[in-house]
């Protein structure tokens, strides 16, 4: 496995609130983490910095393999409900982190699965013989409002609440992350990312970039200097996993 994270201040913000990284365990299985802090300077940065520490922390413990997606998804459901009520505790003891939240979409990746963790809007996609599809489901305003058939989805791109979430880490005691597991095989490749770059890619660019034969890491900065050009008012992260043989890896990017 070979995956790459990166992320951008973006044009318009001060401070980046997003946070992330690609980590392996002794055992060699990689965890992917993408989080988008919100509430402000510092509480944002606080609590999306939290969820990546606290995760490569018990990652970096564990000592043998994930063999079932059942015990990896009740590894990743466990993990994000300590991280959520360690941020949620931490807002509620300094008024300085009062209101902080983060999304998070994070991956647990094995030779034979995946699977998958997300709250927010963060997104997680794969790119296969089947094509380009998003495999998370937005905890959003304007998805809700998509999915009742309130606002079509050229309405929902440019919807002025589209940035509101329903659901994220530390904004609620005892908050349940949404857990699945998928099936991957060689050369699949997935796709991590904050509404940063998913507000100003479409579904077809994305799956062009990904498309191409460019390295991951210049793929990534393909798309965040697209997400620059066309405004970059948010902060822009993504991470590009791709499944391959030890041998065609060679030195890991992280």
């Amino acid at each position: 496995m070979d995956a790459k994270f990166l992320t951008d201040r973006g044009q318009v913000r001060e401070v980046n609130e997003d946070s992330g990284g690609v980590f392996f365990n002794a055992p060699g299985q990689m965890l992917a983490v993408i989080a988008d802090g919100m509430g402000g300077h510092k509480a944002g940065d606080v609590a999306s910095q939290s969820v990546v520490s606290i995760l490569d922390e018990k990652w970096q413990k564990l000592e043998t393999p994930f063999q079932t997606p059942g015990e990896a998804e009740t590894w990743l459901n466990d993990t994000l409900l300590v991280v959520n009520n360690a941020i949620y505790q931490q807002a509620q003891e300094n008024e300085t982190y009062s209101g902080m939240g983060t999304t998070v979409v994070a991956t647990l990746c094995t030779d034979e699965f995946v699977t998958i963790a997300h709250a927010g809007d963060s997104r997680c996609y794969i790119y296969n013989d089947n094509g380009f599809s998003q495999l998370t489901i937005d905890h959003s305003l304007v998805n809700e409002l998509l999915k009742s058939g309130e606002i079509t989805e050229a309405e929902a791109r440019e919807h002025p609440r589209k940035n509101i979430v329903l659901k994220a880490l530390g904004t609620a005691e005892d908050t349940v992350s949404d857990v699945k597991s998928i099936e991957w095989e060689m050369h699949n490749k997935l796709l991590l990312c904050t509404d940063g770059l998913t507000d100003k890619l479409t579904n077809e660019e994305l799956s062009g970039y990904l498309e191409d034969q460019d390295s991951i890491k210049t793929t990534g900065e393909k798309m965040i200097d697209l997400a620059n050009e066309r405004g970059g008012e948010d902060n822009i992260s993504l991470i590009i996993a791709t499944h391959k043989r030890s041998e065609e890896v060679g030195e890991i990017e992280c």
